[in-house]
C-alpha cells in the first residue's frame, strides 16, 4: 500500500518543495520581500506618505523570518505544511508589494489621493488606530445583533415554510416578493417604522441575513426524503420528533448555504446601514473619509472589512464541519 503524500498549492508533493533540508520557496519568498524593501527605501516618494521606514522594517523582518523558516519548515508539523502550501502566495505577495510601491509612491502612475502605496495604508493604521478600533467595536455590536436576530428568525420561518403547507401557502409568496428587493431599498420605510437609527440599521442587517436563511432552510426541509419520515413514524416518532430530529438535521446542508449567503449580504448592507446617522462604525468611517477624499483611509478600512468577513467565513466553515461531520460521504464537501 502506498503512503499518502501531502501536496502544496501547485499540486507537487510537499517533500518536492525541499532540496535536501531547504524549503526553496521560502528562500524565494524572502528574496521577494527583501526586493520590496529595497524598492521602498531606494527610490524617493513622489509625494510623502509617512511610515515608510516602519514598512521597510516589517518587510526586512518578514524576509528574515521566511529565510529562517526555509531551513526548518519541514520540522514544524501542521504549521510547516500550511506554510509550504502557501509558499507561492508568499512569493507573489512580496512581488506585489514591490510592484505596488513602484507604480504608486515611486513613479506616481497611480497618483495620490486616489491610490495609496502599502506604507500609506500602514500609516493610516498607525495614526488612526484608536478610532478604527472604536469603529470595529460599533460595527461588531451592530452586526452581531442584526445577523443573529436575522438568522434565528429566518431559520424558524424557513422550518415552518418547509414543514407546513398552510404556512407556506401564505408565507412563501410574501417571501418571494420581498426576497429579490435589496435591503437598502427599505431605508425610507425604516425611518418611519423605527424610532432610532440604530434600530433601523439592525432591521436592515437582519433582513439581509434572514431572507436567504429562510429560503434555503425551507428548501432543505422540503427536500428531505419522505422515506425518512415513514421510517420514523413506523418507530413511533411524534411530529415534534420528526421536525427536530429528522427534518432539521437533514436540512442542515441547505441551512449552512443560507448562512454563508446571509453573512455576505449582511456585510454588504453594513456600509449602507451605518450611514443612517451612525456616529461610529466601519460604514460610517468609509463615508466620512470619502467625503474628505482620504482614500488611503478608505482602502485601509476595506482591507479590515475583508479580513473580518473572511475570518467569519472561516469560522462558519469550522462550525459546519463539526456539525455535519456525521454526513461525510453524503454531503459534497
Amino acid at each position: 500500500m502506498s503512503a499518502a503524500v501531502d501536496k502544496d498549492a501547485t499540486g507537487k508533493s510537499v517533500s518536492s518543495a525541499f532540496a535536501g533540508p531547504v524549503w526553496k520557496q521560502g528562500l524565494y519568498a524572502a528574496a521577494a520581500w527583501l526586493l520590496a524593501a529595497i524598492v521602498t527605501v531606494a527610490f524617493p516618494d513622489v509625494v510623502p506618505w509617512g511610515s515608510r521606514d516602519v514598512f521597510v522594517a516589517l518587510l526586512v523582518a518578514g524576509a528574515v523570518v521566511l529565510a529562517g523558516l526555509a531551513f526548518g519548515a519541514e520540522k514544524l508539523g501542521g504549521f510547516g505544511r500550511g506554510l509550504i502550501h502557501y509558499g507561492p502566495w508568499l512569493i507573489a505577495l512580496g512581488l506585489w508589494f514591490a510592484a505596488w510601491e513602484l507604480i504608486t509612491a515611486k513613479l506616481g502612475w497611480l497618483p495620490k489621493p486616489f491610490f495609496s502605496p502599502p506604507h500609506g495604508l500602514l500609516h493610516v493604521y498607525i495614526v488612526d488606530w484608536q478610532r478604527i478600533l472604536i469603529c470595529i467595536a460599533y460595527t461588531a455590536r451592530l452586526w452581531t445583533i442584526g445577523f443573529f436576530s436575522g438568522i434565528v428568525l429566518g431559520f424558524i420561518g424557513g422550518v415552518a415554510l418547509g414543514w407546513s403547507k398552510r404556512f407556506a401557502y401564505w408565507g412563501m409568496p410574501i417571501l418571494k416578493l420581498i426576497g429579490p428587493v435589496p435591503a437598502s431599498a427599505w431605508i425610507p420605510a425604516t425611518f418611519f417604522l423605527f424610532p432610532t437609527t440604530f434600530q433601523a440599521s439592525l432591521f436592515l442587517v437582519a433582513l439581509a441575513s434572514g431572507i436567504p436563511v429562510a429560503i434555503l432552510t425551507a428548501s432543505g426541509v422540503n427536500s428531505v426524503s419522505r422515506a425518512f419520515y415513514d421510517v420514523a413514524r413506523t418507530l413511533g416518532a411524534s411530529t415534534r420528533y420528526l421536525v427536530l430530529r429528522v427534518a432539521i438535521p437533514a436540512a442542515l446542508p441547505h441551512v449552512f448555504v443560507g448562512l454563508f449567503m446571509g453573512l455576505y449580504y449582511s456585510f454588504a448592507v453594513l456600509v449602507v446601514a451605518e450611514m443612517l446617522g451612525a456616529k461610529y462604525g466601519l460604514g460610517w468611517y468609509l463615508q466620512f473619509q470619502t467625503a474628505y477624499s482620504a482614500y488611503a483611509n478608505v482602502y485601509a478600512m476595506l482591507i479590515i472589512m475583508a479580513l473580518l468577513c473572511s475570518g467569519l467565513v472561516k469560522l462558519l466553515f469550522v462550525v459546519r464541519d463539526r456539525l455535519l461531520g456525521w454526513q461525510k460521504g453524503v454531503v459534497q464537501w
